[in-house]
């Protein structure tokens, strides 16, 4: 799922909260000139002929001025490859620039043919290269995601354009000044389209607000969140400052940091508001979930195909965990998963355990039929991980948050991140450490 503009926002969920009240901000700005960034020379330069290419530069103006589809890399990587027919990617907030693009590479890359590709794509999980082979596409480009599925693992050359978009950063940092004390323990964070203009931000607020930080959940960039990844704030944090026009990546961020006040600046509407999250109503119902679906019998594995969203290392590893519980289990391959859908094929299913997206359980968990886990939740159901309920943390009645690092180099063993290894101390040996404590104040 994806906060690119021109996405509708999705109907609200179990666990979601309708946006808070406008906080004040300033209305007439003046945009701040981008800091022209001195250039590394290095080994593989963009060569000049491309760089300066009359034609190219004209075609590159019928684009928006203040998004980098990185149209002069794009050009020299298919040229150095030698492709011949190109695949293009993108999120349904981007689609509306796709001919030109394509018309671009045909016309200035020597590719023969250009592909946009149109089945939806929610994040950098959907990258779809297997698509794009069928297609008999050389090379792909991926639209409006960070590099989450490495280049080396894909079945052909692959290249990732974040889309960075520049906006009215003096409007921002206005905001942000307004809206909180000098000293303010602030976290910055948004998508990864405005990944610069946060950096651009934290330098000029740096002086107001000193302990400003942009956090990273490796291997995302500083500052970049998923709807499935975010990082944990440091103790002390006051206040998240989010950059983003929907509430999607946020939620992933609140979701792991639920004693910190989040607020969302919205850089289309140019607007800072307040955002609320019913934690208390999530973690409920998901650990209902959890209960239920422990007690099945039955179970149904579901491997997302949306392009690799569907990890199958993680799900062999839940085939194991099933097996050694007893229980009965069959594998089902869906490219979208979806509470009619299940519900088609759960005749004789009591349990879904969904390895696509973790948040298709958060969020839409309520709707299915029968109770539909997430890798982690399957975890903490099969016994191999204790529940987020269980450890000593700093959430809501002392619990530990729920965790959101589905892709962070970190995750434990119910992770579906390329980016190994596991840290010490996940999975068994956390249940080890818990159990020894829970006979250790069994035994006082």
């Amino acid at each position: 799922m994806t906060d690119e503009p021109g996405v509708p926002e999705p109907a609200r969920f179990s666990g979601q909260v309708e946006d808070g009240q406008a906080v004040p901000s300033t209305t007439v700005l003046t945009p701040v000139p981008v800091p022209r960034m001195a250039r590394r020379v290095i080994g593989h330069q963009i060569p000049d002929d491309i760089m300066q290419d009359p034609g190219l530069r004209e075609a590159i103006a019928l684009l928006p001025a203040n998004y980098n589809f990185e149209i002069h890399k794009t050009v020299w990587r298919l040229r150095r490859a030698g492709a011949r027919t190109v695949a293009l990617q993108f999120p349904e907030g981007l689609l509306m620039y796709a001919c030109v693009i394509a018309d671009i590479l045909q016309a200035h890359a020597g590719v023969a043919r250009a592909y946009v590709m149109g089945d939806v794509t929610f994040g950098a999980c959907c990258v779809d290269d297997y698509s794009a082979v069928a297609l008999g596409a050389d090379f792909l480009v991926h639209y409006g995601h960070s590099c989450l599925v490495p280049v080396d693992i894909t079945s052909i050359p692959c290249m990732y354009v974040f889309v960075d978009i520049q906006m009215d950063l003096q409007h921002l940092v206005d905001s942000v000044r307004l809206t909180f004390s000098r000293g303010t323990n602030l976290i910055m964070a948004g998508t990864i389209q405005f990944a610069s203009s946060l950096q651009q931000a934290r330098a000029e607020l740096s002086t107001d607000f000193p302990s400003l930080a942009i956090p990273q959940a490796a291997p995302l960039s500083p500052g970049e969140v998923l709807g499935c990844t975010a990082p944990r704030f440091p103790p002390g944090t006051d206040a998240l400052v989010f950059l983003a026009d929907g509430r999607f990546h946020l939620e992933a961020a609140m979701i792991a940091n639920p004693g910190v006040p989040a607020y969302r600046y919205d850089p289309y509407a140019r607007s800072l508001t307040r955002e609320g999250y019913d934690h208390k109503g999530m973690q409920a119902a998901r650990r209902e979930a959890i209960r239920k679906g422990a007690r099945g019998e039955v179970w149904g594995l579901v491997l997302g195909t949306l392009g690799r969203q569907g990890n199958p290392a993680l799900l062999a590893s839940l085939q194991r965990l099933v097996r050694a519980a007893g229980k009965q289990y069959i594998v089902v391959l869906l490219s979208e998963v979806s509470p009619a859908k299940l519900a088609a094929l759960s005749p004789g299913v009591d349990t879904w355990v969904q390895v696509a997206c973790p948040r298709l359980s958060i969020d839409w968990g309520e709707g299915f039929a029968q109770p539909t886990l997430n890798p982690y939740e399957a975890f903490v159901a099969l016994g191999e991980v204790p529940g987020w309920w269980e450890g000593d943390g700093d959430g809501e009645g002392g619990a530990a948050p729920y965790p959101m690092d589905y892709y962070s180099s970190t995750g434990g063993a119910w992770a579906g991140t390329y980016h190994r290894p596991k840290p010490k101390g996940s999975g068994a040996a956390a249940l080890a450490r818990l159990r020894a404590s829970r006979a250790g104040k069994a035994s006082e």
